[in-house]
């Protein structure tokens, strides 16, 4: 993903963090070098914008907020989601400035009370809109979102889920669809007072596929769309990428990809392009695991595919390698590769690194009871990772450790109704995976959030799989869990500039 870039002006240091994470860039030298080693401090605002969940009328969805606890925050602040099409007081539809065609702000759908402690809110049926939200003050840093909903029947029908995602300028998602039995949209989401202007590229097994749609989209200020794909083109295809790049503005963007027999799910973005890879999380019972892999470079791209398991890492029997072509959305089946046992897919350059993204569908159950969930490569925990919505359903949490023994901290937040912190520590061995069944808050009353901290150790991959069993279909949702964006490195000054001197 692109980041957001601050500058620090005459050696003071400014802090912002309008997209949930910021990257900074040193002061210029004129002279001695002015900067000590970066400090880690916390963001001060957080922007995250929520799809809207369902297309069905039978669908109930609920939203989970949660902020870590974070040292050194400012004493007060707020949170927010509000519905995408309320337009902030002076906002037209079309991004101009106007009295007539004001929109008056109805009350939040959720309003977080205090970091450390969950808050929910929920929506029901086909109407639900796409959620715009704002956190500042102490609750910005790691500021998450869950958005689950859950559909009785129909296409789509079973658990999805989705991380509500900071606004961006580009996304990847590898793993998207145009067959006959998909149904999958593009949901764009426009949290800023301009329009912003949007291109949609697919890419299938031969190459770019050509889209009706050229000239790209525009989403008014403080709205969403959903894109469905099967309109931009005609040919049918059942592995696509789907690249989202913003030509003006900024937004959030995730594909819904619903099945007519096998469920659905939310299609999270992949982590950037890189010529190594981690898909963590695949569930123990999958019966049918699919990679998908598209390369935006010039190169061929030539991986090595392992399997981190409970016991190291693998190489999968038939699957040792996959080659992805320069342009072109390559697919390989993996069956049931985790054969019973916890596993994250691990994928490496066999020679000259190539940046890649790629994404895993992950099927459970088998002919008219089988769910579908994804796993997009994701980044490292790095220093914290947090998980929203974590109750009334089976949690698990995969942790991968795919280079260096790892040790890590999970903490079980209160209860958004009451209970009491616990937390637990876990040693994760080089080159394995190991699911967890996550730490619950003692005396807990309502739903929970995780924070996952490595302690000692190399870089840590991580994901958390809901599972509920309805009607015998094993409907569950898995969320990659990178770094939650809570802190951001800002260089110190030698000297106190706070006083100028006479």
């Amino acid at each position: 993903m692109n980041r957001t870039t601050l500058s620090l002006i005459a050696g003071t240091t400014a802090l912002a963090a309008v997209t949930a994470f910021a990257a900074l860039d040193s002061p210029s030298a004129s002279g001695a070098d002015t900067a000590k080693a970066a400090a880690e401090l916390p963001v001060e605002r957080t922007s995250l914008l929520c799809p809207a969940p369902s297309l069905s009328d039978i669908a109930d969805t609920s939203y989970t907020s949660f902020t870590p606890v974070t040292k050194g925050t400012a004493g007060d602040g707020k949170a927010e989601l509000r519905a995408a099409t309320e337009q902030s007081a002076d906002d037209t539809s079309d991004g101009t400035k106007g009295k007539d065609t004001k929109k008056k702000a109805g009350k939040p759908v959720l309003t977080p009370k205090e970091p450390g402690t969950p808050a929910t809110g929920d929506t029901s049926g086909a109407d639900a809109p796409a959620l715009v939200g704002t956190a500042d003050g102490k609750f910005a840093p790691g500021w998450t979102v869950q958005e689950t909903t859950e559909v009785a029947a129909g296409t789509g029908r079973g658990l999805q889920g989705v991380n509500c995602t900071a606004p961006d300028t580009e996304f990847w998602f590898p793993g998207a669809s145009t067959s006959t039995d998909r149904t999958d949209y593009v949901h764009v989401t426009n949290p800023d007072d301009a329009a912003a202007v949007v291109d949609i590229e697919l890419y299938g097994k031969d190459g770019t596929i050509k889209s009706t749609v050229p000239d790209g989209f525009t989403v008014p200020p403080h709205t969403s769309k959903p894109i469905l794909l099967s309109t931009l083109t005609d040919e049918r295809q059942t592995d696509l990428t789907v690249h989202v790049n913003v030509r003006s503005g900024r937004v959030g963007a995730a594909v819904q990809a619903l099945d007519d027999k096998a469920g659905g799910d939310w299609l999270a973005a992949a982590a950037d392009p890189a010529g190594s890879l981690v898909l963590p999380g695949i569930p123990k019972d999958a019966t049918d695991v699919r990679l998908i892999a598209f390369t935006p470079g010039d190169a061929d791209a030539d991986l090595k595919i392992r399997l981190a398991s409970p016991d190291g890492l693998i190489t999968p029997a038939g699957n040792e390698t996959l080659h992805v072509k320069s342009g072109m959305t390559t697919a390989a089946d993996l069956g049931d590769v985790t054969r019973g046992e916890a596993g994250s897919l691990v994928l490496t350059p066999t020679d000259q690194s190539v940046p890649v993204v790629a994404a895993l569908r992950v099927v459970r159950g088998k002919g008219a009871k089988q769910e579908t969930a994804f796993i997009p490569a994701t980044a490292p925990v790095g220093t914290r990772a947090t998980s929203a919505d974590n109750s009334g359903r089976t949690t698990t949490l995969s942790l991968t450790a795919p280079t260096a023994t790892t040790t890590v901290k999970v903490t079980a937040s209160a209860g958004s109704e009451g209970g009491t912190p616990v937390t637990k520590t876990y040693t994760i061995k080089s080159g394995t995976t190991q699911d967890i069944s996550a730490p619950v808050p003692s005396g807990l009353k309502g739903t929970y959030a995780l924070t996952v901290e490595p302690v000692s150790g190399g870089p840590l991959y991580a994901s958390r799989a809901l599972a509920a069993t309805e009607s015998g279909i094993p409907g569950f949702t898995i969320q990659t869990l990178p770094n939650d964006r809570g802190l951001v490195s800002v260089p110190q000054a030698d000297e106190d500039l706070s006083v100028l001197q006479k």
